[in-house]
């Protein structure tokens, strides 16, 4: 396909417009690898291929996502969107003309597992690239694999920057997208006092370093700092040292099923929303579902992206996912992500005429896409993507009200060099 800006319907399946490259789908959903006309829940054994992936009459992708383990109620659903934008595009004649062969594998929400997996797809399977992860412990557990092996993976999720690498390419936010700009607003609409809660690893440390920055920098205080191990469900303890410190705001990055265990205690301590402030950033419409309305009702998340997105490539998007996965489905911020990072890499790949990785990341530089959440860009410096900054509050039917949104797209900053507060901080 070519590089001016088109779109189209194919039969059922949702095709965006899409400028400096052409996409389409198909799918697979559990077992190693997928045919390549199947439906969402098809699956088929494949043997893998060895050389040149661009050989023969498809080309092998791999999907790597917890499917079990604490993160399976996140990471099941952006396997989905990413096997509905695969159908999409082979229904739409594939890429280089040739229809995506999906190898599907679970990381267990075991980090370990991630890297084992990352090694097998790109050497015994010889998958041209890999959609994968969720935490940054998986993230950075398969970066050292793809890097020595030269293989390319686009990471879905939101996470905490001070990161760029070479065979990665992050479709999620950046710190600047989602983490600095919602501590600005809660300065100055909720209160300047901050407990922060996070799952400990990574991610969560790293995030809460950079807001006890921002916050010193700008005027904040930082009254605790806690952390729960992964899958952590016990939180009487943290909630009366959340009493004891009587914050402004709980800025929580808890992940996985954590979540679940905090709010339904936080309610059972008879703490609402209306009693006090708490905005995350990894609980989002897939999780409000498995959480509950009726216990975060009120309660606030920065992402980039939400169900309630109004526009009309966002419409399409919601009634394909539905569609495929059954109508008390949601869509959320890491699904979206999970599902435009297959078309930008097939915009790259056409772009390049090749799935070579090498040519492929040069490709990448510049591509556009008419997301659901709005046109994207790929910027080639950092391999990171223009994105809207939102702010929500959970609503009662299990969606969110924006309650600010950057007018344009934020450029993605991973090592936050417009911030003089910043500097350091990726030394520290």
């Amino acid at each position: 396909m070519k590089k001016n800006v088109w779109s189209s319907v194919v039969m059922v399946v949702l095709v965006f417009s899409l400028i400096l490259a052409g996409c389409g789908g198909n799918s697979a959903n559990n077992g190693n690898t997928g045919n390549t006309t199947p439906t969402p829940d098809a699956t088929n054994e494949g043997t893998g291929a060895e050389g040149s992936t661009d050989d023969g009459d498809t080309i092998k992708v791999g999907i790597l996502h917890s499917l079990s383990g604490t993160m399976a109620i996140s990471e099941v659903s952006v396997k989905d969107a990413e096997l509905m934008a695969i159908n999409e595009i082979n229904a739409a004649g594939g890429v280089l003309g040739k229809q995506i062969e999906v190898v599907i594998e679970d990381g267990a929400s075991d980090w370990p597992t991630f890297a084992e997996k990352a090694r097998k797809l790109l050497q015994q399977d010889q998958v041209a690239t890999v959609f994968g992860g969720w935490t940054s412990a998986s993230r950075k557990a398969m970066l050292p694999v793809f890097e020595e092996l030269n293989g390319l993976l686009w990471y879905p999720v939101q996470y905490e920057g001070l990161e760029s690498s070479p065979n990665i390419f992050y479709t999620g936010a950046t710190t600047n997208q989602q983490i600095v700009p919602a501590v600005e607003w809660l300065l100055e609409n909720r209160g300047k006092k901050f407990f922060l809660l996070g799952s400990d690893y990574v991610f969560p440390r790293t995030a809460n370093k950079i807001i006890k920055a921002q916050l010193e920098a700008s005027g904040g205080e930082t009254v605790a700092e806690e952390y729960t191990p992964l899958g952590h469900t016990d939180y009487s303890t943290v909630i009366s040292k959340i009493k004891e410190a009587k914050p402004d705001v709980v800025f929580n990055t808890l992940n996985g099923d954590s979540n679940v265990a905090f709010f339904k205690q936080l309610k059972d301590a008879g703490i609402s929303a209306d009693d006090l402030t708490t905005l995350s950033v990894s609980v989002a419409e897939e999780e409000i579902r498995g959480i509950g309305t009726d216990v975060l009702e009120g309660h606030l998340a920065a992402w980039n992206y939400y169900q309630t997105t109004d526009t009309p490539e966002n419409e399409k998007f919601v009634a394909a996912y539905k569609a495929a996965y059954g109508e008390d489905r949601v869509t959320a911020d890491p699904i979206e992500a999970g599902y435009i990072a297959v078309y930008l890499w097939a915009a790259a790949v056409e772009k390049a005429g090749t799935t070579d990785v090498d040519k492929v990341r040069e490709a990448a530089d510049g591509i556009e896409f008419n997301a659901p959440e709005g046109k994207v860009t790929i910027d080639g410096e950092t391999q990171h993507i223009y994105k809207k900054v939102l702010i929500g509050e959970v609503q009662a039917d299990g969606m969110f009200k924006t309650l600010h949104s950057t007018e344009e797209p934020v450029k993605p900053d991973p090592y936050l060099k417009g911030y003089e507060w910043a500097s350091g901080l990726a030394e520290q």
